[in-house]
């Protein structure tokens, strides 16, 4: 196991991952950073909370516009296709929720650190 060391919106994190993928790693935290900024300076998060899940939400709709090509491109029925019921679409939103929370958590925490 590595320590890589990534900063999200000015803030750093001490990140574990397998050795080997530590440019992996920083590679996606340089990506979620960009997308972080992006919101932020577009002034579409009212807290670091909210800037996190919006990001959170941008990339899962990149990813999802993805495989529906890859769907396509294999006959395969695109993810529009893919229907969740609103008790599962609230798990997810509340998933999402609870991510941000810990990652405010931590944040805090790293900051009465320094």
């Amino acid at each position: 196991m590595s320590e890589v060391n990534i900063s999200i919106n000015g803030r750093k994190f001490g990140i574990m991952c397998d050795s080997g993928q530590e440019q992996r790693v920083t590679d996606l935290a340089y990506y979620i950073d960009t997308k972080v900024k992006e919101l932020a300076h577009a002034g579409a998060g009212t807290n670091e909370n909210h800037l996190l899940v919006l990001a959170s939400l941008m990339m899962a709709d990149e990813l999802f516009d993805l495989k529906d090509k890859d769907g396509a491109n294999a006959h395969q029925a695109p993810m529009s296709s893919l229907q969740i019921t609103e008790a599962e679409e609230n798990a997810i939103v509340d998933t999402i929720d609870q991510m941000a929370n810990r990652i405010q958590a931590i944040a805090t925490n790293l900051q009465k650190a320094v």
